[in-house]
């Protein structure tokens, strides 16, 4: 119940594909999604990311295929190009139903095809098929060439040309977005995916799933963060534009300063009123916290307006919307594309004008012009330049539109991320800024090392379960554990997923630091340490306190179990775990 335990097997290389059963032990011990994932990458994760041996896996969980809220998600994961790490990245859509009912719980894609080729699964059937007359397309018309086989994930251009921060999207606009692994797939001439099924899951215990489900969504709508007036539900993640100019940690010009005076012009409210957002989602979504504009196209989310906007001192909303679009179609991540662009911008002594972007993101994409040089992302193009301070990346990943001198829990979890500089490995914003489930002195590292630690492993499981994010603005482990539960029969309280998600951080802390990651990546760019946020209304922004990050960081490494350079002193524990 809940798993299928079968994954299918793909050899670019060889041309097959074949089914193979996943082991139960395995699935009980990581769920599916990133979990299953980052188990799957075991004899794998000191492979360079383009080596035709590196997989690219594309996994979903246990609760994918029922009507528990959210769940229609998957995880790819592998090894990222950009930042070295193993990365995972989740996504929301009818492709993850379709996957599950297909009666796959995983797909393993490995070794690299000699032409251009589309894999094409169909119930039991799988295929690979040619796919020259689509290399060169843009996301759009690749979906449109393929939706009569079901869902569809691509990449575009930047893919295909190994942009070190291609992502691969969804046929409904959702994207795998960060880390590059547009550029790992494109790397494996493997242009896309498509996938239908009719099978179904089937719940243990219908009764007690019916009362769990209950229970979620009565916490949603209880929540204001979810549905409330100025919730993402009615304005999607753009409803934190506001908040974040009114906190002062709205990253600006390259993170120079953190507040930007014309933020208000692509606010929550703005996109509504000037693109006619209406409401969208991922399948079978409750939240409904994508938004479209009159016309259908795909409008962006706040670290997108944040990157496109103040980042690079923009406020034309609809040069951001066009910017949101174009990598959409081409297949890069908004948030490095922007970031990238702004540390460019300071590099050269001028950031982008709105009229600039369009071409520049084409040329990235191309790697034609300077964008050969972007396309690199912001570490490489910064040292290339001779100007490594400008690049405002942890282990080598743009940084997302929270400045960290606003909320000392994002800059810890910023360094801990084992993907590189993400808000959503611990997501403190939820408590440091929108006091969910308690709130926390955001200008305090005191008693940040245990709660990054547990927000961690929490997070963890939910990117395994796999469910949303923003479920948790409401409902909690508590509630997942139930749904878990009943679908699958077997017992799961919070206290065991917490487990399974230390487990699953672990691991990839492991690999990691197997390929050479210590306590010298896990730091901040110096600026946040030395330069004051842009201070007003009552509200000062003071440099990080060096010594007290670094005290905070050795306190989370104690709490974690690892030594002082945040390593393993020497312990091989995947010989310890499942």
């Amino acid at each position: 119940m809940g798993w299928t335990g079968k994954l299918l097997h793909v050899d670019l290389t060889r041309g097959t594909c074949e089914r193979r059963e996943i082991p139960t032990e395995i699935l009980h011990a990581y769920l599916g999604g990133r979990g299953l994932g980052v188990r799957l990458m075991r004899d794998f994760f000191r492979l360079d990311p383009f080596d035709p041996d590196m997989p690219i896996i594309f996994a979903v969980g246990p609760l994918c295929g029922t009507n528990s809220p959210t769940a229609a998600r998957l995880a790819c994961v592998s090894r990222s190009p950009l930042t070295g790490t193993i990365y995972d990245c989740s996504a929301g859509g009818r492709f993850a139903w379709r996957l599950k009912a297909a009666g796959l719980d995983a797909v393993f894609i490995t070794g690299q095809s000699a032409h251009p080729a589309v894999l094409a699964i169909d119930g039991a059937r799988a295929e690979l098929l040619p796919a020259g007359s689509l290399w060169g397309k843009g996301v759009k018309e690749t979906v449109a060439s393929l939706k009569e086989r079901g869902s569809v994930t691509a990449i575009g251009p930047a893919g295909e040309n190994g942009v070190l921060f291609a992502n691969i999207m969804m046929g409904e606009g959702n994207s795998i977005g960060r880390g590059g692994l547009g550029a790992v797939m494109g790397g494996k001439r493997l242009k896309a995916i498509t996938v239908q099924g009719e099978g179904t899951t089937p719940v243990a215990d219908r009764e007690r799933f019916d009362a769990a489900r209950a229970d979620v969504m009565r916490l949603f709508r209880a929540s204001p963060v979810i549905f409330g007036e100025l919730g993402i539900s009615e304005y999607g993640t753009p409803a934190l534009v506001d908040l974040m100019a009114q906190r002062r940690m709205a990253p600006t010009e390259n993170f120079r300063a953190t507040f930007f005076a014309d933020s208000g012009n692509y606010s929550g409210p703005a996109i509504k009123r000037e693109c006619g957002a209406k409401k969208e989602g991922c399948y079978g979504c409750p939240i409904q916290c994508k938004k479209a504009s009159a016309q259908g196209e795909a409008l962006p989310e706040y670290e997108t307006v944040n990157h496109f906007g103040a980042l690079n001192g923009i406020s034309d909303l609809h040069a951001i919307v066009r910017a949101n679009s174009l990598c959409n179609e081409l297949g890069m991540d908004t948030i490095s594309a922007a970031a990238t662009l702004s540390a460019f911008g300071e590099a050269r002594g001028r950031f982008p004008d709105a009229s600039e972007v369009a071409s520049l993101l084409a040329d990235i994409a191309h790697r034609s012009g300077d964008g050969a040089l972007l396309s690199l992302g912001s570490r490489r193009l910064a040292e290339h330049l001779g100007h490594s301070e400008v690049s405002m990346s942890v282990k080598s990943l743009e940084l997302p539109a929270y400045d960290p001198r606003g909320a000392y829990g994002m800059a810890l979890a910023y360094a801990t991320s084992n993907r590189g500089g993400c808000h959503l490995r611990a997501y403190p914003i939820s408590h440091e800024i929108l006091r969910k489930p308690v709130p926390t002195d955001r200008f305090s590292f005191s008693g940040k090392a245990r709660i990054i630690k547990i927000a961690e492993d929490v997070n963890a499981a939910v990117d395994s379960l796999v469910a949303c994010k923003f479920a948790f603005f409401g409902a909690t482990l508590e509630e997942y554990g139930e749904l878990l539960t009943a679908v699958t029969g077997v017992e799961y309280g919070p206290e065991a997923l917490k487990a399974i998600g230390e487990r699953i951080y672990l691991t990839e802390r492991f690999y990691n630091c197997e390929n050479g990651f210590s306590r010298k990546d896990d730091t901040l760019p110096e600026r946040f340490f030395t330069e004051p946020g842009s201070g007003g209304e009552g509200i000062d922004v003071p440099p990080v306190d060096r010594e007290r990050f670094s005290e905070e960081l050795q306190k989370y490494y104690r709490i974690r179990g690892l030594d002082e350079n945040g390593g393993f002193g020497g312990r091989n524990i995947l010989e310890e775990l499942p």
